[in-house]
Formats: C-alpha cells, sequence, structure tokens
C-alpha cells in the first residue's frame, strides 16, 4: 500500500522536473457524490501524461548498481519521449 509519506517523498524527488498541473473541480461529480471531486489535469504535461511523475520517481530510486546497468522501458503510446533531462536513444536504436 501506498502511504502519504510515500506520497510526499515522490513529490519532493520530482520536484521542479515535470511541471505543476492544476487540480479541476467537476461540479458534476462533486454534486452526484456529496464530496468535492477534483482531477490532476496531467494532459499539461510535456508528455501529456502523468507517466512521467512515476518513471522519474522511479529511475531517482534506482541503486548505483541497478543504474549502472541502465533502463530499458516500453511503452505503447506517449512516454516513448525521453524524460527531463534525459537523452534521447540513438536514431539507430529507435524503433518505427
Amino acid at each position: 500500500m501506498v502511504s502519504v509519506d510515500d506520497v510526499e517523498r515522490a513529490a519532493r524527488t520530482i520536484a521542479g522536473r515535470v511541471h505543476r498541473t492544476p487540480l479541476l473541480r467537476s461540479a458534476t461529480l462533486s454534486e452526484q457524490l456529496g464530496a468535492d471531486v477534483r482531477f490532476k489535469a496531467e494532459l499539461f504535461q510535456r508528455t501529456g501524461s502523468f507517466k512521467v511523475r512515476g518513471a522519474l520517481n522511479r529511475v531517482a530510486e534506482l541503486t548505483d548498481e541497478e543504474r549502472a546497468r541502465g533502463v530499458i522501458t516500453i511503452s505503447a503510446g506517449i512516454t516513448r519521449r525521453p524524460l527531463p533531462g534525459r537523452r534521447a536513444r540513438p536514431a539507430s536504436m529507435r524503433s518505427s
């Protein structure tokens, strides 16, 4: 289970590396559920997705040994862009 401490630690880890995105209130869902419902507008990330948050946090958690072995990622979507501050793969290694 993910704790509040886990979330706060991840927020500190990725601070300054991703765009701060707004929380948008849904009046309809708030009314229907009797609660204040908000959506995190991650479409405003450079990648257009929340996935960069998890990827950055996970890479930051790697040990020196793990980092030395490198990281391979697979995506069927918009996370194929390099992480902020990371180099893109050489053209010879890109899929078509």
